[in-house]
Order: structure tokens, then sequence, then C-alpha cells
């Protein structure tokens, strides 16, 4: 991706890495005739027709180029943002961080209940004395 390349090009590149216009025109618009969703979204990608993906269809296809492990248009967009370089998160460490999370919230939990009731069996003796 080069300096020059404007975000309609560099999502053109994510479209081809996910197999083409009428792929991904079908899964943006499934609702349209397939034909008819291409020519929909080959029109947005133009810059000179009015037609744009909207917010929701760009996460969309950013989404399923990550997916597909094309980062090209989303670093572009960074890029130009200031930002840098994405690191796209590997499932299975997500997964491992959610599972230690999960446990270290599970721990804390069974800590909170212990509290509980050693406070309870505390005001229940208290009432017992008095």
């Amino acid at each position: 991706m080069g300096e020059d390349d404007t975000i309609n090009t560099v999502l053109i590149e994510a479209v081809k890495a996910l197999g083409g216009s009428k792929i991904v025109g079908h899964k943006l618009w499934p609702e349209k005739a397939v034909d008819a969703a291409q020519r929909h979204l080959l029109a947005c990608l133009n810059e000179d027709k009015p037609e744009r993906l909207s917010p929701d269809h760009l996460m969309l296809v950013l989404r399923m180029a990550r997916d597909k492990g094309h980062h090209g248009a989303f670093a572009h967009m960074c890029s130009l943002l200031g930002y840098s370089e994405p690191q796209p998160i590997n499932p299975k460490d997500e997964l491992a961080e959610l599972l230690r999370d999960y446990l270290e919230a599970k721990k804390q939990d069974a800590d909170k209940s212990a509290r509980i009731e050693r406070a309870i069996s505390s005001l229940n003796q208290l009432r017992s004395v008095a």
C-alpha cells in the first residue's frame, strides 16, 4: 500500500483478498440479488460515484479482512490517523486472557464469599451473647 493510496484503493485490495466484489457485495447486502449487491459495492468503492459504505459496512469489510489475515486497509487507516501499525490479537491469546480474567474473578468471588460467611458468623455470635 503506497502513500498515495486512498481509503477506497485499500478497501478494493481488501475486497480482492476476500474473493472479489461479488462475494463481498452479497455478504454486505444479502437482501439484494448478487449482481445488484456487486454493482452497489463497486459504486461505493468508486470515488466518482456518490455511493459510500456505511460505517457498519466498513467495519464488516475490515472484520472479514482481518479474519482472512489481510490487515492492509486497517493499517492504512491507522497510518493516516497517526496511529502505530496495529497488531491483530491471536484468538488463542485472547481466549487465554479471557480465561485468566474469568478465573481471577471467580477467585475474588470465593474470597468475598468467605468474608461474608465470617461476617455473618461474627454477627450470629454477637447476637447469641446478647
